[in-house]
Formats: C-alpha cells, sequence, structure tokens
C-alpha cells in the first residue's frame, strides 16, 4: 500500500491550506449564491493543479494519479462543488494529452493547464445515460470539416466552459461507432441550456449543451481516426471515477471533522455528548469506513497509474465503495448534530447535498457493480 513520503505531504499540504484559506471560507456563499469561482480555479490551476497528470512539455504538472486523488479529498473538505469541476476539468485535459495528435496537445493544453480556458467532458444525452454507447450526436464529415449534431445533457460547466470534449456518433451503432470531439465554445451553432436547478453543486454550472449543425474543422477529431471516442471516455473515466470518489471522502472526513468538534462542545445528560459509549461507537464506524475508503482509493490510483490488468475493476470498486460510505459518513455526522445539522450556517446539510450526486455520475454505482461483476465471473476477481 502506498505510504507518503516527504514530497507527498508537501503535495498534500499545499492543497489543504488552499482548500482551508480560498475555498472553505466562501463555500456557503457560493452554494447560497450559485457562484462558479473562476478566480479561485484559475489560482488553483496556477499551483498546477489544472493539469495534475499531464505532460509537462504542454504545461502539465506530470504527477500522478495518485497524487490526484490526494490533491482532490484536500481541496473537498473546502468544497466538493467545485474540487468535483476541477477533477472533471482534469480529466478533458487528460484526454487530449494521452489520445490527441501533438499539434492537438500544442495547440489545446496549455490554456487549459493555466485555466485561462475551462473545459467540459460531454457523453451523457438526454436518452443515453449509463447506456453510453447508445449515444445519437451525430458528426458528419463535410470536405475538411465534421457537423456536428445533438444535444447532451448534464454537462459540468455547460455554458461557461470554453472547450466541450464531445462524444458523437461517426459510424455504424454501438461503441465503435463513436468519436470525440474538441468543440470550441464560440463555435456556430452551439448553444445551451439554462442552468439546472439541483439537490446540490451550486457552486458550479451544469447545463445542456445542444449542437445544431456546429461545424469544427477535421483537425479537431480526437487522435488521428474515427472510432476512438467509447475508448477514450471510457479511459476517461476510469480516473475520472477514482476523483470523484476523492472527493465524496474529503467531503466526508469534513463532515466527520465538524461531528467530533460538535460533539465535544455539546453536553447533554450531565457531560458531553462524545464522552456517551453509543455515540464513541459511532465515531469508530465513522472513523473505520474513512480510513478503510483513503486505502482502497489509494490503492486503485496506484493500479491505474501502473496499468494493472484489473485497473478497470479497482477504480470501480473504489468508486462504488467510497462513495456510498462517504455519503453515509456525511448523512451521519448531520444526524449527531441533532436540528444544527440541518440549518445551512453549521455546513453539513450543504456536504450531504453535494456528496449524494456523486453515486450518480461518472457512471452510476449499479453501473460500478455491473463492472465489478463481469470481471468477477470472467477471472474470478480477487481469488
Amino acid at each position: 500500500m502506498p505510504v507518503m513520503d516527504d514530497d507527498d505531504k508537501i503535495i498534500v499540504d499545499a492543497a489543504y491550506d488552499f482548500a482551508a484559506k480560498r475555498l472553505a471560507p466562501k463555500a456557503l456563499e457560493w452554494d447560497a449564491q450559485h457562484h462558479f469561482p473562476k478566480d479561485v480555479l484559475r489560482e488553483a490551476a496556477g499551483m498546477g493543479m489544472g493539469a495534475i497528470y499531464v505532460s509537462e512539455d504542454v504545461g502539465g504538472s506530470g504527477m500522478r494519479r495518485l497524487d490526484g486523488v490526494r490533491i482532490f479529498e484536500q481541496l473537498a473538505r473546502g468544497c466538493p462543488a467545485v474540487a468535483a469541476y476541477l477533477s472533471i476539468h482534469n480529466m478533458c485535459v487528460w484526454m487530449i494529452d494521452e489520445f490527441g495528435t501533438d499539434a492537438q496537445r500544442q495547440q489545446w493544453i496549455p490554456p487549459l493547464a493555466s485555466m485561462e480556458h475551462f473545459a467540459s467532458y460531454c457523453l451523457t444525452e438526454p436518452g443515453a445515460g449509463s447506456d453510453a454507447a447508445a449515444l445519437r450526436t451525430k458528426a458528419v464529415r463535410d470536405g475538411d470539416d465534421y457537423v456536428l449534431t445533438g444535444t447532451k445533457q448534464f454537462i459540468s460547466g455547460g455554458g461557461r466552459s470554453d472547450v466541450y470534449v464531445v462524444m458523437a456518433r461517426t459510424g455504424d451503432s454501438g461503441p465503435k461507432g463513436i468519436s470525440a470531439f474538441l468543440v470550441p465554445a464560440d463555435a456556430e451553432g452551439l448553444s445551451f441550456g439554462p442552468n439546472e436547478d439541483k439537490m446540490g453543486w451550486n457552486a458550479q454550472p451544469t447545463a445542456q449543451v445542444i449542437m445544431e449543425g456546429v461545424r469544427v474543422p477535421a483537425a479537431n477529431l480526437i487522435g488521428e481516426t474515427e472510432g476512438l471516442g467509447f475508448t477514450i471516455a471510457m479511459r476517461g473515466l476510469n480516473g475520472g471515477r477514482i476523483n470523484i470518489a476523492a472527493c465524496s471522502l474529503g467531503g466526508a472526513q469534513d463532515a466527520y471533522s465538524r461531528a467530533v468538534a460538535h460533539l465535544r462542545d455539546r453536553e447533554a445528560f450531565g457531560g458531553p455528548l462524545i464522552d456517551e459509549p453509543t455515540i464513541r461507537f459511532t465515531l469508530a464506524d465513522m472513523a473505520t469506513n474513512l480510513e478503510a475508503s483513503r486505502l482502497m482509493l489509494w490503492r486503485a490510483a496506484e493500479s491505474l497509474d501502473a496499468k494493472e490488468p484489473d485497473h478497470v475493476e479497482q477504480c470501480a470498486m473504489a468508486k462504488l465503495f467510497v462513495t456510498d460510505r462517504c455519503f453515509d459518513i456525511a448523512d451521519t455526522a448531520l444526524q449527531l448534530h441533532g436540528g444544527y445539522g440541518y440549518l445551512a450556517e453549521y455546513g453539513i446539510e450543504k456536504i450531504v447535498r453535494d456528496l449524494r450526486v456523486h453515486r450518480i455520475l461518472e457512471g452510476t454505482n449499479e453501473i460500478m457493480r455491473v463492472v465489478v461483476g463481469r470481471a468477477v465471473a470472467a477471472r474470478g476477481l480477487g481469488a
């Protein structure tokens, strides 16, 4: 199991300090005002967080996936919604770095790494969520261009990002007929739905991305051939799943810490609530699940870094376990606050709202069970 050395601790401490100073003090205000803090995100990019595991020759930080999940955990202790957007942005930049031509890497990545430009990932559609291979957005070749038509749903950064990584059908039905495109926000025919009114994640916009005959140069096809889009999307989601799990872990850690502090100060039945045996049992379960989540997440990130044969299943298991357990931890932290936990000013109910969607996006947790179940059936995973 990976252990942090001095350099690792410096990275984690820097992310924690940034979250404590630049995210946490404004998190409730951003949530209430539905404010997307681009200026603060650019500050994070200035510290190397805009392209964490992207090559250094195009402005990336050249770090590991393991570094990434540690960073996102700390950022989410300040605000899970902001940390989650940054994780999605990083996923998009990595896709260009990993699959793009050198010309694409040199053109698109530097302004994304600095977060001069913001990126959004466009896979889900109104009629194609978990069944991503059934997407219907089309890209038709027309001379030196492609013309894209279709609608993407639930897009983080929709209407506010500068670059959209769009999965569109260039061939027959099924995953092999899907390609990936870079669509700039100012492309003619591109429009956006209204910002969705959501349960949580209010500090980042979510909107439909609507393409009505959007024309982009053929050079905007990611990679050199059609048909790679589904592979690009799924490979990106391996990292996306552990990143979003890290955001759940950070949010749950913050909720747990708040609960412990509250229970030390709150008196009932003649003493501090934290002295009650049943309360301590609950805290013990919460602490155990936090530690198990962290270890599982680090293990998955390590497997992805090493490209181990079972890394897909490791990432799916981590996403399933961590997002489920950490939502429960946050909900329990609210319960331990009693009626105060239900008040917005205490910040716990925001964490619960923000973490709830993590069990749905980057592949629902039901789909994670499908991924793991297939691995068990195919080769007896864990035997």
